[in-house]
């Protein structure tokens, strides 16, 4: 089976149950090993006080360790007899089957001893049989033996764990099961909270799948239900918001494409029946009807080079010669263009620049062509007797460039769309006075090119304001 070709789901239960399963048996093995060591410890230590207390007594009781091996029972190991040993008896005072008759709790072959000089009294090995001297070592990890102070001997320890007992070994088979059916346990509870997480993080994915294929097909606005805060969520999130602009933008080129075939078609239409007329002998070729011809040509190649102006600014290849410019010779210098034209319309063209502003870096020819596009509009909107004002000042680190009118302002509904290709506000009166709809998208494309920022700002019945905001040379 290829685990590549898994689904999520099955993955994530696999990964939860693996990990699961993991966790259990290193804890199983891990409380196996110290609970067999804990044992060990534990029966050495309760057995080691019983014996130093038995040892403790007969020393009291006789004086010294004479005979203390003929009182070990022979059920502790052949070891602990010496040879040719007779049976002395016990010391009246001390009644040794008080203490050392045979008790199955009893591990004393654990045990052995050495008196108060190290020599070994009652042996823990066949390689040290009682008379011999203990070794330092095992001496040192030994339990002394005390009374009032003075040290009689001292307790001496196997070097190899005990075997255990059949109640012990009981008790660690008990162990081992109960580890067994928790780690059993513990993987099935893995595997269905597992399979239930799993289930839950996969859920949005599959939602997202089968939206992302449903644009695939074409149905472009997709939306999937965003039901947590996290990663996934944020992805739908995400996504969602992609589908919303990928649907916009594809609404937006149709209507664009709608909207150049107009355009085109218009001329189009006027200069073919021109032509075709004259042709036939219909219209004689006058020159004022030559002219009409010429001017929608001059219509037609406006449009196409505003077509590649955006173009060419939408893939950043735009050229653009930038250098440091005064802001208000920008502003005479557009006055001085349209000077005329407003004088004609009996609007007041007037600058309005603080002094001493910083130059900003621009491409003039450029800004031109913003501020014809822009002045254009102010003229075609503003009646006889109102006012156009060009604008620049300083606003902490940030010099502006406005272009105000009094004219009668954009609709609050429209002002969103106002920088939208072919978007025009009032399509009768802007085909009428022979409007493409990309001036005001081509201004945005320049100024962003060059680093600013435009928006507008409209007041019904008041007039509309362009602001351009551009960084002082140096501060970019």
């Amino acid at each position: 089976m290829n685990v590549m070709n898994l689904s999520l789901t099955s993955k994530l239960t696999i990964a939860f149950l693996l990990v699961a399963l993991t966790a259990t048996i290193l804890v199983a093995l891990v409380m196996r090993l110290y609970s067999t060591e804990q044992l060990n410890r534990l029966v050495i230590e309760q057995q080691r006080g019983q014996f130093a207390e038995t040892l403790v007594e007969y020393y009291q009781s006789s004086g010294s360790w004479e005979g203390i091996l003929d009182l070990i029972p022979a059920g502790l190991g052949k070891i602990r007899m010496r040879p040719g040993s007779s049976d002395q008896g016990e010391p009246p005072s001390f009644k040794p089957e008080r203490r050392f008759a045979p008790n199955s709790n009893r591990r004393w072959e654990l045990f052995g001893l050495a008196d108060a000089d190290g020599v070994v009294v009652i042996p823990v090995s066949p390689q040290m049989p009682p008379g011999t001297l203990a070794p330092a070592g095992m001496l040192a990890e030994g339990e002394p033996l005390e009374i009032e102070g003075e040290l009689i001997g001292t307790i001496l320890t196997v070097l190899n764990p005990p075997d255990f007992t059949p109640a012990e070994q009981a008790f660690l088979r008990r162990t081992n099961s109960a580890l067994w059916i928790a780690a059993v346990g513990a993987a099935g509870v893995a595997l269905l909270v597992g399979l239930l997480l799993a289930r839950t993080l996969t859920r949005p994915l599959r939602q997202l799948t089968s939206a992302a294929e449903s644009i695939a097909r074409g149905e472009l606005e997709q939306q999937v239900d965003v039901k947590t805060g996290d990663e996934i969520g944020a992805l739908a999130e995400a996504f969602n918001q992609m589908s919303r602009a990928i649907a916009r933008s594809n609404q937006q080129r149709r209507q664009m494409t709608a909207d150049i075939a107009h355009d085109l078609r218009t001329p189009l239409t006027v200069i073919g029946g021109y032509i075709e007329s004259m042709r036939e002998g219909v219209l004689a070729p006058t020159r004022e009807r030559l002219d009409m011809v010429y001017s929608e040509i001059e219509r037609l190649e406006g449009l196409v080079d505003d077509l590649s102006v955006l173009a060419r600014a939408d893939a950043g290849e735009l050229s653009l010669n930038l250098s440091p410019v005064n802001p208000t010779a920008l502003l005479e210098n557009a006055a001085g263009t349209f000077q005329l034209a407003a004088g004609q319309k009996n609007i007041d063209l007037q600058i309005q620049a603080e002094p001493r502003l910083p130059l900003i870096k621009t491409d003039e020819s450029r800004m031109a062509q913003v501020f014809s596009n822009l002045i254009s509009n102010a003229l075609r909107y503003t009646s006889a007797g109102g006012r156009i004002v060009l604008g620049a000042w300083q606003e902490e680190q940030v010099v502006i460039l406005s272009v105000a009118d009094d004219g009668p302002g954009i609709d609050p509904d429209d002002t969103p769309f106002i920088f939208n290709r072919f978007y025009r506000a009032d399509s009768a009166r802007s085909e009428e006075n022979g409007e493409s709809g990309l001036g005001l998208a081509i201004c945005k494309a320049l100024v962003e090119a060059q680093g600013g920022e435009i928006t507008v700002e409209s007041t019904p019945g008041e007039g509309t304001c362009f602001i351009m905001r551009f960084p002082p040379e140096g501060n970019d």
